[in-house]
C-alpha cells in the first residue's frame, strides 16, 4: 500500500536562515521555490539523494514548537549517513552543535542528534 516516504514539511521562524542550513550546511538541492502571495508564505521543496524530499514553509506568526522533543507529534527527523564522523566533523566546521555519539541498544548502529535553526531535533542515524 504504501511505498515511503514522499516529503517531511517544516514551518521555519526565519525562511531565509532555514533556506541556508538546509542547503548550504546539509547539502540538500532546491528543486523548487515559490512566494504564495496571498498567504505571504515561501514554499521551497528541497531534495536529498535518495529522492525524499523535505519542504520548508514560512507562515506570518506560526506559534513556536510547544517543547523538545517530547510534543505530541513529530517527535524529530532522522538522516540516514554513511560515515557518522565525516558529517559531524563537517556541521562542527560549520559551528553546528552536535551531541555525543550514541549507540542504538537494538541494532548496534551509532547515532547523534543536532538542531536546526529553530530548534526541531535532526538526528544522523549510521548505516
Amino acid at each position: 500500500m504504501l511505498n515511503g516516504m514522499h516529503h517531511v514539511a517544516i514551518i521555519c521562524s526565519d525562511y531565509a536562515r532555514s533556506k541556508v542550513f538546509y542547503t548550504e550546511i546539509l547539502g540538500l538541492s532546491v528543486i523548487a521555490e515559490n512566494y504564495r502571495q496571498q498567504r505571504q508564505s515561501y514554499k521551497c521543496d528541497l531534495a536529498l539523494p535518495d529522492g525524499t524530499q523535505l519542504e520548508l514553509f514560512s507562515f506570518v506568526d506560526a506559534p513556536a514548537r510547544p517543547s523538545r522533543p517530547e510534543a505530541q507529534g513529530l517527535r524529530h527527523l532522522a538522516f540516514s549517513v554513511d560515515n557518522l564522523d565525516e558529517v559531524i566533523n563537517r556541521l562542527k566546521q560549520k559551528e553546528i552543535e552536535v551531541e555525543a555519539i550514541r549507540i542504538d541498544p537494538y541494532t548496534g548502529k551509532r547515532f547523534t542528534f543536532f538542531a536546526d535553526p529553530d530548534g526541531l531535533p535532526l538526528e544522523l542515524y549510521e548505516q
